[in-house]
C-alpha cells in the first residue's frame, strides 16, 4: 500500500484550493493524478490535470528529503529573474508542494524527440543568459559553502561507490598515490576559483523547453562554489553529450558573455577552460559514484547505463591536459575505456 499517495489524496484538496486562487483561477474541475517524472532522490512528481488546468505535486518524503532549501533557492532565483516554478501550496512538515506546471518537455526530452539546429542553438544561447542572471546576483554567505569538505565527500564517492560497488575492487597502493595526486589538483584548482551561486545540476533534464528563457527545475542542493561548475555541467551532460569541440565552443561563448556581464571569471580564456575541464573531472568522477551508489543501494540500475559517457568525459579530459596524467593512469588500470 502506498501511503504516502493516501496522505498526499488527503492533503490535495486544501492545496488545490489554494493554488487556484493564488493562479487566479475560478472553480476547481475534477481532475486526476498521473505520475510526472522521477528522479535520483526520494522525491517524485505527479501531475494534477483536468481538461482545462495542470500542476505539478512534488512528494518529498521529509525522513529522507528536506524541502525547506527548495522554497527558499526558489525565492533567490526568482528574485534573480530567472524562472522558476511559483510555489502554490506547501506543507513541509509533511513534505508536499503544489507547484506551478512549467510544461511537459524538458531540453533533453526535447532534443530526444527532435530539433532543428536552429532550435537548439536558441534553447542553449537561452540557457547561458539563464545562468549569468543567476551568476550575477549571488553574495557570500547566503548558501552553504562548496567547500573542500564538500568536495572531498564528493570525490570520495568514486572509491567508495563505482570502484569498491560496481567494480568490486579497491585501489593498489600505486593506484591510491595516483588517486591522492589527482585529488591535490583537482580541489587546488576548484577551491581556486571565484565564487558563485551554484545550481549543481544545471543540465538539460532540468530546464524545461519554453519560447523565451527555460524554467530551472531541481535547484534545491545549491551551494555558492566555483563559478565554472554549472556551465561545465550543462555543455558535459549526464544523458546527452556534445563533441569535445562543441562543447569547448559552447564554454567559449558562455565565458564571452559572462565576463562581459561581470561575472568574475578570469580574463584568459584559457584559464577559464583548464578550470572547467579540471571542475568536470570532479564532477564526472561524482557522477560515476553516485549512478553506482543508485544502482546498487536504491535498486534504480538503469542509471549505470550512462556511466561510459563520464568515462569519455575522463578520456577527453587527459587528452587535452598533461597535468592529468595519475587520471588517465588509474583509468588505464582499473579498465575504464571510452
Amino acid at each position: 500500500m502506498d501511503t504516502r499517495m493516501t496522505q498526499l489524496e488527503g492533503w490535495l484538496p486544501a492545496a488545490l484550493a489554494e493554488g487556484f486562487t493564488r493562479m487566479g483561477w475560478q472553480g476547481i474541475p475534477s481532475g486526476q493524478l498521473a505520475p510526472a517524472s522521477a528522479d535520483a532522490s526520494f522525491r517524485r512528481y505527479f501531475r494534477w490535470q483536468s481538461a482545462e488546468r495542470s500542476l505539478i505535486v512534488m512528494d518529498a518524503p521529509p525522513e529522507h528529503e528536506d524541502s525547506t532549501p527548495f522554497v527558499r533557492i526558489a525565492a533567490l532565483l526568482e528574485a534573480a529573474g530567472v524562472r522558476v516554478p511559483r510555489i502554490l501550496a506547501s506543507d513541509l512538515q509533511q513534505g508536499f508542494l503544489l507547484l506551478e506546471d512549467m510544461g511537459a518537455k524538458t531540453f533533453l526530452q526535447s532534443i530526444e524527440s527532435g530539433v532543428t539546429a536552429a532550435q537548439l542553438e536558441q534553447m542553449f544561447s537561452s540557457a547561458i543568459d539563464t545562468l549569468v542572471l543567476w551568476q550575477l546576483a549571488s553574495q557570500p554567505g547566503v548558501l552553504p559553502p562548496y567547500d573542500e569538505a564538500v568536495l572531498r565527500r564528493e570525490l570520495a564517492l568514486f572509491p567508495d561507490w563505482y570502484v569498491a560497488r560496481e567494480l568490486g575492487r579497491s585501489f593498489n597502493a600505486h593506484e591510491q598515490a595516483d588517486w591522492d595526486q589527482l585529488q591535490a589538483l583537482l580541489l587546488e584548482s576548484n577551491l581556486g576559483e571565484a565564487q558563485v551561486f551554484v545550481h549543481r545540476d544545471y543540465m538539460p533534464r532540468n530546464l524545461m523547453t519554453a519560447e523565451a528563457a527555460p524554467g530551472v527545475l531541481d535547484f534545491q542542493d545549491a551551494l555558492y562554489g566555483p563559478a565554472s561548475y554549472d556551465a561545465t555541467s550543462l555543455f558535459a551532460d549526464a544523458f546527452f553529450s556534445w563533441t569535445p569541440a562543441e562543447r569547448k565552443s559552447w564554454l567559449t561563448r558562455y565565458w564571452t558573455q559572462a565576463l562581459a556581464a561581470g561575472v568574475p571569471l578570469p580574463r584568459e580564456l584559457e584559464v577559464f577552460l583548464d578550470q572547467a575541464r579540471l571542475m568536470g573531472v570532479q564532477r564526472h568522477l561524482k557522477v560515476l559514484g553516485i549512478f553506482a551508489r543508485i544502482c546498487h543501494r536504491d535498486g534504480k540500475s538503469h542509471y549505470l547505463r550512462d556511466a561510459p559517457r563520464f568515462v569519455r568525459y575522463l578520456r577527453d579530459a587527459c587528452a587535452d591536459d598533461v597535468r592529468l596524467q595519475p587520471l588517465q593512469r588509474l583509468l588505464d588500470s582499473l579498465g575504464l575505456a571510452a
